[in-house]
């Protein structure tokens, strides 16, 4: 069986992890602290990122880019980045959006000072950044409902990759309560199908040791 190398909280992790389900694909998901630098784990990815793929013939995939398009690859019946050129451009710009400029603005702001860096043991968070992460995404969910106020999906009218790249990203913030739905409808509507969907499940019954996610945070009718 392929094995899925990741961290339960890392956005790119549970984008691949969603993606496998989305696909079908039966895999074993191995939990990994890529900052433990453990020897198994640089053999395969000297880089020590998740997320990691082993295929069970012995193929090594590292990074989350990498991943998607490979499993998009091998199964090319069932697309998840748009039938046309001009929708897959879409879904690759919004995967960007959400992968880079999400990423800075608020994930490493918020996940990274407020979980990340207690765990790893690297100090107290940075309150300065917290406000930034904050205000940042109060930014980003506008962004999310002004694209579903015109569109039936973040890239256009199929649920695409760029849907799983946005709620892996807004799920982990979510785990920590910083995500404020109530004045953002449009874009709560839309992350409840999302939470909705089988894929989605298994990232609802992450817990890290000493971490809880708000009361709502599993509930399909949040």
């Amino acid at each position: 069986m392929r094995r899925l190398y990741h961290f339960p909280l890392q956005p790119q992790s549970r984008k691949v992890r969603l993606l496998l389900k989305e696909k079908q694909l039966e895999y074993e998901a191995i939990a990994e602290r890529p900052w433990d630098r453990r020897d198994e784990f640089l053999a395969l990815n000297p880089a020590g990122e998740t997320p990691v793929l082993v295929e069970p013939g012995g193929s090594i995939i590292c990074g989350d880019y990498a991943i998607t398009e490979y499993l998009e690859e091998i199964q090319p019946g069932g697309t998840l980045l748009g039938a046309l050129p001009v929708e897959r451009a879409e879904t690759r710009r919004l995967v960007q959006w959400f992968d880079s400029k999400f990423q800075r603005d608020v994930t490493q702001n918020l996940l990274h000072e407020k979980l990340i860096k207690r765990i790893c043991g690297q100090g107290g968070p940075d309150s300065g950044a917290i406000r930034a992460g904050r205000a940042n995404i109060r930014i980003h969910l506008d962004y999310i409902s002004w694209l579903i106020d015109r569109r039936n999906w973040l890239a256009g009218d199929s649920f695409t990759l760029a849907d799983l790249t946005a709620a892996a990203h807004l799920s982990c913030i979510d785990y920590l309560g910083d995500v404020n739905w109530d004045e953002f409808l449009g874009a709560k509507e839309w992350y409840a199908r999302i939470k909705s969907r089988p894929s989605f499940r298994p990232l609802l019954g992450d817990h890290l040791p000493g971490t809880q996610p708000p009361a709502y945070y599993a509930d399909l009718d949040f």
